[in-house]
């Protein structure tokens, strides 16, 4: 079994996180899911609902499998160095690395995607690239692999990503069932991106 760590802060973006957990619990005990915060207690998302912190990131950074949402907040929580720290470890020792919307600027301010291709969304493309200046930003894909790194554009791209990164370690025909089991029209093709255009973008 892999054991994924789920970065959550106060404000994530609800879809980023849920709908990625949803694919990811539907492997049947292949991963152990745990929420992690920067303190213990709860958390609240973007839309109000109150998730609760299973370990903090105090108690470890030893994980297979990495996961981190977006949202307008984690362009604060980038400015955490303790924060910063855990995802770098973290990241260091994980198999797969994945990020959701500006999720990827978070992870792209600690360092990690220097040199690296990435995205994020289309809509804040713009104005949050310049946060990670060494990074090459694809300003057209659904999302983007680049070894370990599996980064998507926003929201509801975190679900197409997901299913791309399951893929790697499990194969494409695992994906595609897990699509099928929630009912899920994959995107299959990193280059689709409308989103790209209507943003200003190409």
């Amino acid at each position: 079994m892999r054991t994924l760590a789920a970065l959550v802060f106060p404000g994530f973006q609800t879809l980023d996180l849920f709908g990625p957990l949803e694919m990811l619990g539907d492997l049947d005990g292949e991963i152990k899911i745990t929420i992690v915060g920067k303190t213990s207690g709860s958390v609240t998302s973007v839309h109000g609902q109150r998730l609760s912190i299973d370990r903090t990131i105090n108690q470890g950074s030893d994980y297979d499998l990495l996961l981190i949402p977006g949202g307008d907040s984690a362009l604060d929580i980038a400015k955490d160095g303790a924060v910063a720290n855990w995802i770098v470890e973290t990241a260091n020792r994980a198999e797969l690395v994945m990020t959701v919307c500006t999720g990827s600027v978070l992870l792209a301010t600690t360092g990690m995607l220097d040199e690296r291709r990435a995205t994020t969304n289309k809509l804040d493309f713009k104005q949050t690239v310049p946060l990670g200046p060494n990074v090459n930003w694809v300003a057209q894909a659904r999302w983007v692999e680049d070894g370990k790194f599996f980064t998507s554009s926003g929201v509801s791209a975190g679900m197409d990503m997901i299913l791309a990164a399951i893929a790697h370690p499990y194969g494409n025909g695992t994906a595609v069932n897990v699509a099928e089991g929630t009912e899920y029209q994959w995107h299959n093709d990193p280059e689709w991106d409308p989103f790209a255009k209507r943003a200003g973008l190409i």
